[in-house]
């Protein structure tokens, strides 16, 4: 296995049997509720592959809710939300020769999370081992690889995020920036197809932004699938292929960079003079 092998991020396409590609991300009309809270009231969105969409919006808007959906860190009220032409959570079954629905067991759910990695705001790293090691720990206890074969794809991992100088570091000898690099890391070395980011860069110090944010950038131009909460404007405007504007639990407005120059809404126009 080359260095190549281990860190390629190429998109992975799907196609329909009439030709057409599958959405990496698609969902319909989802909804979430935690008891009376209505926090999601119908999102309609679709993630085509080796895209990166971004989404924007105030605190308590729903934006983390939904990307917990996908990764199915939540539970749905109502709707669906389907990877790779998948439908997430569950299954459908026949049943005295009717079509029902059926929520799937803990290890097809893993299986399904399996495709997705995600990066939270905090890093969670385990404290008691060094960055090689929290990288190569899901590798080898969950895919079952061999500690040789986790080591070098750890490695590959740590160098692609530029920290191949700080294999040996244990977290508190790393700054915010670096941990959560190896956050990053540890997820691209389950080789997911796609990339979940919420607010990444919200709990670091301003100057360690960019350093996040540039492997980030650099993700994007391989090809990985994103979708990334982030109040990060620039970068939004640099990389995302889709906008996606949140409030109250609603897509206010999407669409392609430029609304963010030219926005229609005015719930959006008043979010982003606040925040550029």
């Amino acid at each position: 296995m080359t260095t190549n092998d281990i860190t390629s991020v190429a998109p992975v396409v799907r196609k329909a049997a009439d030709g057409s590609v599958i959405p990496a991300v698609k969902a319909v009309q989802v909804h979430k509720a935690f008891g009376p809270l209505h926090v999601l009231k119908g999102i309609d969105l679709t993630v085509m592959p080796g895209t990166v969409t971004v989404i924007l919006g105030p605190s308590g808007s729903g934006k983390s809710t939904f990307l917990r959906l996908i990764n199915q860190l939540e539970t749905l009220t109502g709707g669906s939300i389907e990877v790779d032409g998948e439908l997430i959570g569950y299954k459908h079954v026949t049943k005295n020769g009717q079509d029902m629905l059926q929520t799937l067991d803990d290890k097809e759910i893993a299986a399904q999370r399996s495709r997705l990695g995600m990066v939270f705001q905090r890093f969670n790293l385990f404290p008691h081992m060094t960055a090689l090691e929290n990288v190569m720990e899901a590798p080898i206890h969950v895919q079952h690889q061999s500690k040789k074969a986790a080591r070098d794809l750890a490695v590959a991992e740590l160098q692609r995020v530029g920290l191949g100088d700080r294999t040996d570091y244990y977290p508190s000898q790393l700054s915010g920036g670096q941990q959560q690099r190896v956050a990053i890391a540890r997820a691209l070395a389950m080789k997911p197809e796609i990339m979940l980011f919420d607010e990444p860069t919200s709990a670091l110090d301003p100057e360690l932004v960019g350093e996040v944010l540039n492997v980030m950038r650099s993700l994007a131009k391989e090809g990985m699938t994103m979708v990334c909460v982030t109040h990060e404007i620039g970068f939004a405007r640099e990389v995302a292929d889709q906008i996606v504007f949140m409030d109250g639990g609603v897509v206010v407005e999407k669409g392609g960079p430029d609304i963010i120059d030219h926005p229609t809404e005015p719930r959006f126009k008043d979010f982003l003079q606040h925040v550029l």
